[in-house]
Protein backbone atom coordinates (compact mmCIF):
# COMPACT_ATOMS: atom_id res chain seq x y z
CA UNK A 1 0.00 0.00 0.00
CA UNK A 2 1.17 3.36 -0.38
CA UNK A 3 0.32 5.99 2.20
CA UNK A 4 2.37 8.48 0.98
CA UNK A 5 -0.62 11.55 0.46
CA UNK A 6 -1.52 11.88 -3.52
CA UNK A 7 -0.32 15.58 -5.01
CA UNK A 8 -3.10 16.88 -6.08
CA UNK A 9 -2.91 19.24 -9.38
CA UNK A 10 -4.29 22.19 -8.62
CA UNK A 11 -6.09 24.05 -11.75
CA UNK A 12 -3.74 26.31 -13.23
CA UNK A 13 -5.39 29.97 -14.44
CA UNK A 14 -3.41 31.46 -17.02
CA UNK A 15 -4.12 35.31 -16.57
CA UNK A 16 -2.53 36.46 -19.91
CA UNK A 17 -5.08 36.35 -22.13
CA UNK A 18 -7.86 37.61 -19.81
CA UNK A 19 -5.31 40.98 -19.33
CA UNK A 20 -4.98 40.93 -23.28
CA UNK A 21 -9.15 41.26 -23.38
CA UNK A 22 -9.31 43.34 -20.94
CA UNK A 23 -6.94 46.14 -22.16
CA UNK A 24 -8.75 45.73 -25.45
CA UNK A 25 -11.92 46.61 -23.84
CA UNK A 26 -10.56 49.58 -22.53
CA UNK A 27 -8.97 50.91 -25.40
CA UNK A 28 -12.39 50.53 -27.40
CA UNK A 29 -13.93 52.05 -24.18
CA UNK A 30 -11.47 55.05 -24.02
CA UNK A 31 -11.79 55.58 -28.05
CA UNK A 32 -15.79 55.41 -27.87
CA UNK A 33 -16.11 57.93 -25.07
CA UNK A 34 -17.33 61.27 -25.24
CA UNK A 35 -16.13 63.00 -22.91
CA UNK A 36 -18.13 66.02 -21.98
CA UNK A 37 -16.97 69.71 -21.01
CA UNK A 38 -18.95 71.97 -18.66
CA UNK A 39 -17.68 75.47 -18.74
CA UNK A 40 -19.33 78.38 -17.96
CA UNK A 41 -21.06 80.60 -20.80
CA UNK A 42 -19.79 83.42 -21.30
CA UNK A 43 -21.32 85.71 -23.25
CA UNK A 44 -20.33 89.02 -24.56
CA UNK A 45 -23.57 91.35 -25.42
CA UNK A 46 -24.27 93.54 -29.02
CA UNK A 47 -23.56 97.27 -28.97
CA UNK A 48 -25.79 98.88 -31.20
CA UNK A 49 -23.58 101.73 -33.36
CA UNK A 50 -27.25 103.45 -34.66
CA UNK A 51 -30.33 103.30 -34.35
CA UNK A 52 -32.98 103.07 -36.90
CA UNK A 53 -36.44 105.18 -36.80
CA UNK A 54 -39.32 103.45 -37.58
CA UNK A 55 -41.67 105.06 -39.85
CA UNK A 56 -44.85 102.87 -38.43
CA UNK A 57 -46.87 103.70 -35.77
CA UNK A 58 -46.43 101.18 -32.41
CA UNK A 59 -46.57 100.73 -29.01
CA UNK A 60 -43.80 101.82 -26.82
CA UNK A 61 -43.06 99.79 -24.00
CA UNK A 62 -40.63 100.95 -21.55
CA UNK A 63 -39.03 99.09 -18.93
CA UNK A 64 -37.08 101.23 -15.73
CA UNK A 65 -34.37 99.19 -13.72
CA UNK A 66 -36.99 98.75 -11.18
CA UNK A 67 -38.94 96.57 -13.46
CA UNK A 68 -41.83 99.06 -13.99
CA UNK A 69 -43.84 98.87 -17.18
CA UNK A 70 -45.02 102.15 -19.06
CA UNK A 71 -46.76 101.93 -22.14
CA UNK A 72 -46.98 104.94 -24.14
CA UNK A 73 -45.49 106.78 -21.31
CA UNK A 74 -48.61 105.70 -18.79
CA UNK A 75 -47.08 103.48 -15.93
CA UNK A 76 -48.65 100.33 -15.86
CA UNK A 77 -50.27 99.77 -12.62
CA UNK A 78 -48.58 96.42 -11.31
CA UNK A 79 -46.36 93.71 -12.92
CA UNK A 80 -49.20 91.44 -13.35
CA UNK A 81 -48.65 89.58 -17.49
CA UNK A 82 -53.10 90.55 -17.46
CA UNK A 83 -52.55 94.23 -16.36
CA UNK A 84 -49.57 94.84 -18.87
CA UNK A 85 -52.07 93.22 -21.65
CA UNK A 86 -54.75 95.22 -20.62
CA UNK A 87 -52.75 97.77 -21.16
CA UNK A 88 -50.79 96.75 -24.46
CA UNK A 89 -54.10 96.47 -25.97
CA UNK A 90 -55.62 99.86 -25.17
CA UNK A 91 -52.44 101.50 -26.39
CA UNK A 92 -52.67 99.59 -29.46
CA UNK A 93 -56.06 101.28 -29.68
CA UNK A 94 -57.60 100.11 -33.27
CA UNK A 95 -55.01 98.05 -34.79
CA UNK A 96 -55.06 94.59 -34.53
CA UNK A 97 -51.38 93.85 -34.64
CA UNK A 98 -49.36 97.01 -33.82
CA UNK A 99 -45.15 97.24 -33.65
CA UNK A 100 -44.70 96.24 -30.07
CA UNK A 101 -40.74 98.46 -29.59
CA UNK A 102 -39.65 97.14 -26.30
CA UNK A 103 -37.05 99.79 -24.67
CA UNK A 104 -35.42 98.09 -21.75
CA UNK A 105 -33.17 99.64 -18.81
CA UNK A 106 -29.45 98.06 -18.73
CA UNK A 107 -30.30 96.85 -15.77
CA UNK A 108 -33.64 95.56 -15.95
CA UNK A 109 -34.20 91.83 -15.42
CA UNK A 110 -33.98 89.39 -17.92
CA UNK A 111 -37.56 88.06 -16.23
CA UNK A 112 -38.76 91.99 -16.96
CA UNK A 113 -38.20 91.62 -20.69
CA UNK A 114 -39.89 87.74 -21.29
CA UNK A 115 -42.93 89.20 -19.48
CA UNK A 116 -43.46 91.98 -22.18
CA UNK A 117 -43.04 89.26 -25.11
CA UNK A 118 -45.05 86.92 -23.63
CA UNK A 119 -47.86 89.15 -23.19
CA UNK A 120 -47.63 90.31 -26.64
CA UNK A 121 -47.47 86.66 -27.82
CA UNK A 122 -50.68 85.92 -26.07
CA UNK A 123 -52.42 89.08 -27.37
CA UNK A 124 -51.17 87.62 -31.22
CA UNK A 125 -48.67 90.89 -31.43
CA UNK A 126 -45.87 89.41 -34.36
CA UNK A 127 -44.19 92.65 -34.88
CA UNK A 128 -41.80 92.75 -32.40
CA UNK A 129 -38.87 95.08 -31.50
CA UNK A 130 -36.23 96.41 -29.80
CA UNK A 131 -34.67 99.62 -28.74
CA UNK A 132 -31.36 100.52 -27.77
CA UNK A 133 -29.23 103.33 -27.28
CA UNK A 134 -25.84 104.30 -28.46
CA UNK A 135 -23.00 106.03 -27.02
CA UNK A 136 -21.76 109.52 -29.16
CA UNK A 137 -19.30 108.39 -31.17
CA UNK A 138 -16.74 111.14 -31.01
CA UNK A 139 -14.26 112.68 -34.43
CA UNK A 140 -10.92 112.76 -34.08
Amino acid sequence: MNFRPRRRDYPELNLIPMIDVLIVLLIFLVLTTTFSREAALQIRLPEATGQTASEEKGVDVVIDAEGRYFVNEHQVVNTQIETLKRAILEGAGDDKNPLLVINADQKTTHQAVITVLDAASQLGFTHVTFVAKSEAVENP
